[in-house]
């Protein structure tokens, strides 16, 4: 037996795990890619929970940089950046209830180079930006287009070869009234730039309003723990999902659970609010779903994994 049939999503969700019907966004019938995440939108799909959702996501730039003259400060509009696909209309789906999303599969489209990372004046960790100037210069701008294929990997240049490790930079549900750019991570999912979210993995993700209006997008063929310079290796994708949901289980963050690891999501600055919101909430989920007393799990955070 595979671990995702003793998967929460299959144990608690109203499909079980069983898969329903297949559907398709193309860029066509998605239309319009959205910016923020927000009740607003009509949907561009209904769908049945235990549903397979198959969508061609743009990467973070929505396609615009096509070649390694094409400058970010030249051909983007920020911060229309993270184009999202959806938002997807879950039947049943209510304020308190929870959206298991399995993710099946990413593969790159388009033409190669297919894979895109930038330099971008006053965007990244190490430089000052717009609001925390330094004393030095910007960084010169740079782009760097890059051969992307699932076999042989992320051709960086003749000597350097990276893994293909997709996943989701940018996946959530919509909030109960707030629009919010797809830029940013809060409690709903969004801009998490997380590499667990990768196929395999099923994220769990609170429901604030009617259908919950899932939204992803802003997916990624490499990249470490965190966007350092501002970019991952971003490349379009045909991304497959399968959306279950979970009636009456309310949390604020999101969660993860894969083959071997259950895990908290918590985005705020500084980095250290963001670690607290995480482990109280993977606290709170070990007391009451794994029968932990709440200071053990405190303890046992602190130790090494087996």
């Amino acid at each position: 037996m595979s671990w995702l049939e003793s998967s929460i999503m299959a144990r608690r969700g109203v499909a079980g795990g069983r898969t329903g019907a297949a559907h398709h966004i193309s860029e066509e019938t998605q239309g319009k890619y959205h910016y923020v995440y927000g009740p607003y939108a009509t949907p561009v799909l209904t769908i049945d929970p235990g549903d397979v959702v198959s969508a061609e996501t743009h990467d973070a730039m929505e396609g615009r940089i096509r070649t390694e003259s094409d400058l970010p400060s030249d051909v983007l509009n920020f911060p229309f950046l993270n184009p999202q696909n959806g938002p997807i209309f879950v039947r049943g789906a209510e304020k308190g209830d929870c959206l298991a999303v399995h993710i099946k599969s990413i593969v790159p489209r388009g033409p190669q180079p297919v894979g895109t990372t930038c330099l971008m004046r006053e965007f990244g960790g190490l430089v000052g930006t717009g609001d925390t100037a330094l004393l030095n210069a910007p960084l010169p701008e740079r782009v760097k287009k890059v051969e992307v294929d699932p076999i042989t990997g992320v051709r960086w240049s003749d000597r350097i070869t990276l893994p293909y490790q997709p996943f989701i930079g940018t996946i959530g549900t919509s909030p109960e009234i707030e629009a919010i750019s797809s830029l940013h991570p809060d409690y709903y999912g969004g801009n998490m730039d997380l590499p667990d979210v990768a196929p395999g993995s099923v994220i769990y993700l609170p429901v604030h309003a009617p259908g919950a209006l899932l939204y992803l997008g802003d997916c990624h063929a490499a990249q470490g723990d965190g966007e350092l310079c501002g970019f991952a290796i971003e490349h379009p994708t045909v991304t497959t999902v399968q959306v279950d949901l979970i009636r009456d289980w309310s949390f604020r963050w999101p969660r993860l659970e894969n083959e071997r690891v259950i895990m908290t999501i918590g985005s705020g600055r500084p980095m250290e609010d963001a670690a607290r919101i995480a482990y109280r909430e993977l606290v709170r989920w070990m007391a009451a779903d794994y029968g932990f007393e709440e200071l053990d799990a405190y303890m046992l955070l602190t130790r090494p994994a087996a």
